[in-house]
């Protein structure tokens, strides 16, 4: 397995997967929906398995002397990599904001989503839809990718969309909180999210090994 994952790293990654990790900066940018950058992400990730599609990456490596099942098990132990060091990036960012920033005049005045435990929380959302929607829904066929991205980039607008507008609802404004501020609450959406891309990924996963087993390549 950790072969297979070195080789899904050095050989099959598109370069765009690791430089779109930056993104991860996008939220120090004020009035700006921040939660794009989490889509930026996985479309660097989604570059990935298209090279290794036009590569023939995915019969090469299942011709190898190794389960189907590790084939499925490392492309979503690269997805999770990847997605682990923008979430790190993210998150130191977002704790700056939430303190030595917390005051700053043009974030204050921003009238987008404030980036804090909820935002982290709907990162994670998003990134367990990539996951989900398609990582799982390419190892239907180990081919075709527009249809499940084209699914992912709707759902994923449709999470940034009630996000923003979530706080804007009156009683609900907490959500938006700046530095520590209702911290239980932000707490409780980043435990959430998290629950959210875990389930997502480990189910999504299960499902991709069992319709991968029976592709005949």
């Amino acid at each position: 397995m950790i072969r297979l994952l070195k080789k899904e790293m050095k050989l099959a990654a598109s370069p765009l997967s690791y430089l779109f990790i930056i993104f991860g900066l996008m939220a120090f940018v004020p009035g700006y929906p921040i939660l794009v950058s989490a889509f930026f992400l996985c479309l660097g990730l989604f570059q990935s398995f298209q090279a290794a599609r036009e590569a023939n990456d995915i019969t090469y490596t299942a011709l190898l002397p190794v389960a189907k099942a590790d084939v499925v098990r490392a492309k979503y132990l690269f997805c999770g990599f990847v997605q682990l060091c923008y979430f790190a990036l993210t998150a130191a960012v977002t704790l700056i904001r939430m303190t030595v920033l917390s005051e700053a005049a043009v974030y204050r005045s921003n009238p987008l989503m404030n980036a804090n435990l909820v935002y982290l929380g709907f990162v994670l959302l998003i990134l367990g839809l990539f996951n989900g929607i398609f990582v799982g829904g390419f190892f239907k066929t180990a081919y075709r990718l527009a249809k499940p991205f084209v699914i992912f980039i709707v759902a994923a607008f449709l999470v940034v969309g009630i996000a923003e507008t979530l706080f804007h609802i009156p009683g609900m404004e907490a959500l938006n909180a700046f530095g520590f501020a209702y911290i239980d609450l932000q707490i409780c959406v980043l435990l959430l999210g998290a629950s959210l891309y875990a389930a997502l990924t480990l189910m999504s996963m299960q499902r991709a090994m069992r319709d991968f087993e029976r592709i005949n390549l």
